[in-house]
């Protein structure tokens, strides 16, 4: 369809395949889906702009794809063949120092955000890479370095700006549209175009420590099992992922240890820096590392750390679940799948990555499971599991050893999990990931009183009833 009907009422930008422009406009963050060839892209300039195309998608039946960040796994930001409308422009940021409470675009960035509440003294709880935008974050839940700390992203959400597939701008919070707010807090982008997003922001130190510590992969099991003992007495300010990967040439890694499998365990600690010394020194004793480097810096720089692994524009699939344990079987399947993960495909960027995320803390205790359609249920660990190389050629090398990964895995994992953290696995993962069927009828009767044409289909989708 070439959408010539296209309301000419719209002001922002329009692009249609081969016009000047419509190559950058369809860059997305995973080059998997590099392919795809949307038929418009609409670039939205305001509010307004989200309206009509809104009533147009309603009117015409015409299924609509939303572009914010571009950061998600899927891909299903530029969907083939389809209208998507892009938000990127509405990237405002309203900051209330006196009461901590942010307003934000759809279109901001993490960068753009840490940036301007660092000059505060303030933080959102967000992503850990800084190009992800704030929308689909936000939408799948959101974990990142101060989900122990503060909770998650959607636990510190306090209104949404919606607008509805018919047009009508809505407002969702815990007492303008309850249940939508609920859906909204998790569920994916099913139910309408969220426009602004209100937060409760929560203070942070001028400095936090982060870094990594490197480990040999001969040490993996027992590291990981003394951080399974150490965490629980661990502080909420202590954040740790445990990356199990070929080691990247770093400064401070030994030559001997470049590309060699390790576990390098990323930490960042949020309390006052008179206090961090000890909590990092906790972490180093775990085992016997041959380089650690960690030590102060801003937040917006630690929330940049892994950027650098993480560049737009290769190809990525991943996947993941949440654990009840960090059992010695896991930690065996886990230490087996590193030590035979295909080897990297660039000099300087991983190719096959596991990540062990530590929960506990505030998003596991503090916030009631049906206060939001994020789950955590019994929750105590995340596994992720990441590919990431260049060429098509490749795909079958990545794609073969992450299943296979993944299915040795699988028997140990919940059913329930963060849906953004992993490329969708169908309609029956889809009914037990927001927390069981209750939860899952929950947000059918949400999805088919929003959006009962399901014009909103390009994401882990809900279908209406």
């Amino acid at each position: 369809m070439s959408f010539e009907d296209f309301p000419s009422a719209f002001r922002g930008a329009v692009y249609r395949p081969g016009d000047a422009g419509y190559a950058d406009a369809r860059c997305i963050f995973n080059a998997h889906v590099a392919d795809a060839t949307p038929a418009l892209i609409v670039r939205a300039e305001d509010e307004a702009d989200v309206v009509t195309v809104a009533r147009y998608a309603t009117a015409t039946g015409t299924p609509l794809a939303v572009r914010a960040g571009g950061h998600g796994v899927d891909g299903t930001a530029m969907p083939d063949g389809a209208v998507v409308l892009d938000l990127t422009r509405l990237d405002t940021i309203d900051v209330r120092p006196e009461t901590g409470v942010v307003r934000l675009g759809a279109g901001v960035l993490l960068a753009d955000m840490d940036a301007t509440l660092e000059k505060h003294g303030l933080v959102v709880p967000s992503g850990t890479v800084s190009s992800t935008g704030i929308a689909g974050l936000t939408l799948g839940g959101g974990v990142g370095y101060n989900m122990r700390r503060y909770g998650a992203t959607v636990d510190n959400l306090l209104s949404c700006d919606m607008v509805a597939l018919d047009g009508r701008r809505v407002t969702a919070s815990a007492t303008e549209n309850p249940d939508l707010f609920w859906a909204l807090r998790g569920g994916g982008g099913n139910f309408g175009v969220v426009t602004g997003f209100e937060f409760q922001a929560k203070p942070l130190p001028p400095l936090v420590s982060a870094g990594f510590i490197v480990f040999p992969l001969d040490q993996a099991a027992a590291v990981l099992g003394a951080l399974r003992e150490y965490l629980p007495t661990a502080p909420r300010e202590l954040a740790i992922i445990a990356v199990l990967t070929k080691c990247p040439p770093l400064p401070p890694v030994p030559p001997e240890f470049h590309g060699a499998d390790v576990l390098m365990p990323v930490v960042v600690y949020t309390g006052p820096q008179e206090k961090a010394e000890p909590v990092i020194s906790d972490v180093v004793a775990l085992g016997t590392p041959v380089a650690t480097a960690v030590g102060p810096m801003p937040w917006s720089a630690a929330n940049r750390m892994l950027d650098v692994i993480a560049p737009s524009g290769r190809r990525y699939y991943t996947k993941g679940g949440y654990l009840a344990e960090l059992s010695d079987t896991v930690i065996e399947i886990v230490v087996r799948n590193a030590a035979n993960a295909p080897a990297p495909v660039h000099p300087m960027l991983p190719s096959a990555v596991q990540n062990v995320w530590a929960m506990g803390g505030a998003i596991s205790e503090d916030f009631d499971e049906d206060s939001a359609a994020f789950s955590r249920e019994g929750a105590a660990w995340m596994w992720e599991i990441i590919t990431e190389w260049d060429s098509p050629a490749d795909d079958d090398t990545f794609h073969g050893w992450l299943d296979n990964a993944r299915a040795d895995l699988t028997p140990h994992l919940r059913g329930n999990c963060y849906i953004n953290l992993s490329t969708d696995n169908g309609p029956e993962w889809r009914r037990s990931a927001w927390g069981g069927e209750e939860r899952y009828s929950r947000l059918v009767e949400v999805k088919t009183a929003w959006d009962p044409q399901n014009l909103l289909r390009f994401n882990k989708n809900v279908p209406p009833l």
